[in-house]
């Protein structure tokens, strides 16, 4: 097969040669994006009086028969023709001629890639941003079902104060609020159009970029033609975006399989989302969850590849960035299961509420409550503190609860203290005191539902 370079060289390239630089077999998912770019470059090439109108008018036509050839499943792609550019020009050529030659007139490979990167990576963040918003209110439906259900925080993985099990989903959504926030500011670079550039240093037609950039919905275009076709920050951004959204659910899935442990019993898995043991028939095992949570260093790899990519490439385009892809495709599919089969198994999870209640209400949990209570009634929060602390040992010397003591016990600790204490130490009135923005009262937790249902449907209707 004829090269599209191929006039510089006697003779053809090997076919190890064509295995090795051949990229068709990841980066065909451009080709819609190729095409929409194609179109839009004919369009404009017509409108400037490069090409005739009758050209450009073929070229479109023929391209949208590709389309529709691909989108059936009757498209051919072929190994020899490199990547997907020259599979659809090939292709474009046997349809209508000469004409098709036309279409790369001021444009390189190296823009056009670019150009079908970003095109694709803008649809991509907009489903990602999606999917987090599906996934949100799969979170905020869950919650606004345990309203009243009470389990332990924790702090350094030592039970530390009661909380809501509400409230502590609604901190993974305020999590997924930063995650969509910066899927966001991406866009907003990803949204930049390189086509135009050329090889490296521009073109002598007289092109118009500005009109590419309104039929393809671009904000801008870029501003220096070395840079726009070696950039792969964008990219690269969208990858790191990735990375902390993946550590986020990575997070949550360790909760999950902490939870569904013998040991914790805060949850049970359904079983169309669990698996058992070849050895052990006792077993039922979180799969899923140490699936997300291992995928997580996965897509961490994808980010540093591309970075170790781009950090030794001297100006402009390296045959060296065919290897953003499939960093990429990787991350955007491994991020796009992990979101779909969470979004499926969360709301099929079944809450030991009984457990967790237990749990909250086992232990030293309000202790801080009462080194407040102790605050209230004139003393130091140091010296509050050290007299519950003291409080605390006592009970565990003598395995005795905090609200089991008697009053002349406590008096024992602190003449502050008197019968208003014992309402102190139940984990109910504890929550039912945490009223500051934010915290885990039975109040405040209902209202960042509603603020968070109020953004989620806002959201939803943009």
């Amino acid at each position: 097969m004829k090269k599209p370079w191929g006039g510089r060289f006697k003779t053809s390239t090997s076919k190890t040669t064509e295995s090795f630089t051949e990229s068709i077999s990841f980066d065909r998912r451009l080709w819609r994006y190729d095409i929409e770019g194609s179109i839009a470059h004919a369009k404009m090439l017509a409108k400037q009086g490069i090409i005739s109108e009758d050209d450009s008018k073929r070229i479109i036509e023929g391209l949208k028969e590709i389309a529709n050839e691909i989108e059936g499943g009757r498209f051919k792609f072929r190994f020899d023709l490199e990547d997907i550019h020259m599979n659809i020009e090939t292709a474009l050529a046997k349809k209508i001629g000469d004409a098709a030659g036309k279409l790369h007139t001021a444009r390189s490979r190296n823009d056009q890639i670019a150009l079908d990167l970003r095109l694709y990576l803008r649809d991509e963040s907009k489903d990602m941003l999606s999917l987090i918003n599906r996934f949100q209110k799969t979170l905020l439906d869950i919650a606004s079902k345990h309203i009243n259900s009470l389990m332990p925080g924790y702090t350094h993985m030592q039970r530390a104060q009661p909380v809501l099990l509400s409230h502590h989903l609604l901190a993974y959504i305020e999590m997924l609020h930063r995650d969509k926030d910066r899927f966001k500011d991406t866009l907003k670079r990803i949204n930049i159009l390189p086509l135009g550039a050329g090889a490296i240093a521009g073109t002598t037609f007289p092109i118009d970029r500005m009109y590419i950039a309104k039929l393809l919905n671009f904000d801008d275009v870029t501003q220096n033609s070395i840079d726009s076709v070696s950039d792969r920050d964008f990219v690269i951004e969208f990858l790191s975006d990735a990375s902390i959204l993946m550590m986020h659910l990575s997070r949550l899935a360790e909760e999950i399989v902490l939870w569904s442990t013998e040991e914790f019993r805060f949850i049970q898995l359904p079983d169309a989302f669990a698996t058992g043991s070849s050895a052990m028939p006792q077993k039922k095992n979180p799969d899923i969850a140490e699936l997300v949570r291992g995928k997580t260093g996965r897509v961490y790899g994808n980010l540093f590849s591309i970075l170790t990519v781009m950090k030794g490439l001297p100006l402009s385009y390296n045959r060296d960035l065919q290897e953003d892809k499939p960093s990429l495709f990787d991350t955007i599919d491994t991020l796009k299961a992990c979101l779909n089969i969470l979004n499926e198994m969360l709301p099929e999870i079944k809450f030991n509420t009984k457990r967790m209640y237990e749990t909250a209400s086992d232990g030293y949990s309000t202790a801080t409550d009462i080194a407040e209570y102790l605050v209230k009634k004139g003393l130091p929060f140091r010296k509050a503190h050290e007299i519950t602390g003291k409080l605390v040992l006592h009970c565990i010397s003598k395995n005795r609860r905090l609200d089991k003591l008697t009053i002349k016990e406590l008096k024992k600790f602190s003449p502050l203290i008197s019968d208003d204490i014992y309402p102190i130490m139940k984990i109910e009135k504890s929550l039912e005191e945490k009223r500051s923005t934010g915290g885990t009262s039975p109040v405040e937790v209902k209202r960042q539902i509603k603020r968070i249902r109020r953004i989620l449907d806002i959201e939803n209707k943009q």
